[in-house]
C-alpha cells in the first residue's frame, strides 16, 4: 500500500507538470484530433513534461510492486488519490488555492484509503485465461480507436470521452501487470504484454490531449472512473482478489469513499472565469 501511495504522489505531481507543458504547447489549428501525436512531440521538448515522464516512470515501478502484493481495487483507489496530490501540489507550483470543500475532499480520499488499507488482503492467485488476455489486447486497441475519433465530438463531451478512454488504457496496464509472470523471453507470446504496451501508450497520448482540450473536470472524472471501476471488477471476478476475512464491507466502503472523493476533486483545476 505504501508503494501504491508513492505511485499516486509521483503521478499526481507529474500531472501538474504535464498539464502545464501540454497547454503551453497547444495550437488552436490542431484541435480536431483526439490522438494528437504532434501535441505530444511539442510538449515532450519542454523540461516540465520530461520531468513529469520521469516521475511517471518511478510511479509505474512502484505501481508494479503494489500490484504484485495487494488487490487491484486497492491499487486503483490509491492511484485515484493522485488527484488529491495534484490539488495539493498545484498550490505551490501554480499559485492555486484550495477551498474548504476541496480540502474536505482530500480528507475524504485519505479516509477511504485508510479503510482500504485496513481491509485489503493479499493479491488473488488467479492467473487469468487466454481469453482475458486477448480481451485486454482488444480493449487497448479500442482505446486507441476511440481516441482517434474523439476529436470530432462536440466540445462538451470530447474531454470526458478522452479522459475515460485514457483511464481505460491505464486500467489495461493495471490488469496486464498481474497477467505477466516475468520479463523473460517466454513472455513474448503473452498477449497481456502487448496489451500493456499498447494500452499505456494510447493512454499517455489521450491524457495529454484531454488535459489540453475542454473541461478539466470532465477529463479527470473520466480518468478516475476508467482506471478504477472496471479493473477492480476484473481483479475480483477473474483474478481472485479478496479483502481480509470479515472486512468486505470495509473494503467496499473504502473504495467507494476514495473514488467519490477523487471525483469531487476532479473540479479542481477547472479554469475560472475572470
Amino acid at each position: 500500500m505504501v508503494c501504491a501511495l508513492g505511485a499516486a504522489v509521483c503521478f499526481g505531481t507529474a500531472s501538474v507538470l504535464q498539464a502545464m507543458a501540454a497547454r503551453a504547447a497547444a495550437r488552436p489549428e490542431a484541435a480536431g484530433s483526439g490522438v494528437d501525436t504532434a501535441l505530444f512531440l511539442r510538449a515532450v521538448r519542454q523540461w516540465r513534461y520530461l520531468a513529469g515522464l520521469g516521475l511517471d516512470a518511478v510511479g509505474f515501478v512502484l505501481q508494479i510492486i503494489a500490484l504484485r502484493h495487494i488487490p487491484i481495487y486497492a491499487v486503483g483507489a490509491a492511484l485515484a488519490a493522485s488527484l488529491a496530490v495534484t490539488a495539493v501540489v498545484s498550490a505551490p507550483l501554480l499559485g492555486a488555492r484550495l477551498s474548504r470543500l476541496e480540502w474536505g475532499a482530500v480528507a475524504v480520499v485519505c479516509a477511504g484509503l485508510l479503510m482500504l488499507g485496513l481491509a485489503s488482503g493479499e493479491e488473488g492467485d488467479g492467473e487469468g485465461t487466454l481469453a482475458l488476455k486477448l480481451g485486454l489486447l482488444a480493449v487497448a486497441g479500442l482505446v486507441l480507436l476511440v481516441g482517434a475519433v474523439a476529436g470530432r465530438l462536440p466540445e462538451g463531451s470530447r474531454a470526458l470521452v478522452l479522459g475515460l478512454a485514457a483511464g481505460t488504457g491505464f486500467g489495461v496496464v493495471e490488469v496486464s501487470v498481474r497477467l505477466i509472470d516475468s520479463l523473460s523471453l517466454r513472455e513474448l507470446g503473452n498477449p497481456a504484454l502487448y496489451a500493456l504496451l499498447l494500452g499505456g501508450a494510447a493512454a499517455f497520448l489521450l491524457l495529454t490531449s484531454a488535459l489540453e482540450r475542454g473541461s478539466v473536470t470532465a477529463a479527470t472524472a473520466g480518468l478516475v472512473l476508467g482506471e478504477t471501476v472496471w479493473p477492480a471488477l476484473v481483479g475480483v471476478v477473474w483474478l481472485g482478489d479478496r479483502p481480509r476475512e470479515g472486512l468486505a464491507w470495509l473494503a467496499v466502503t473504502g473504495f467507494a469513499v476514495a473514488v467519490a472523493g477523487a471525483l469531487a476533486l476532479s473540479r479542481f483545476g477547472e479554469p475560472k472565469e475572470p
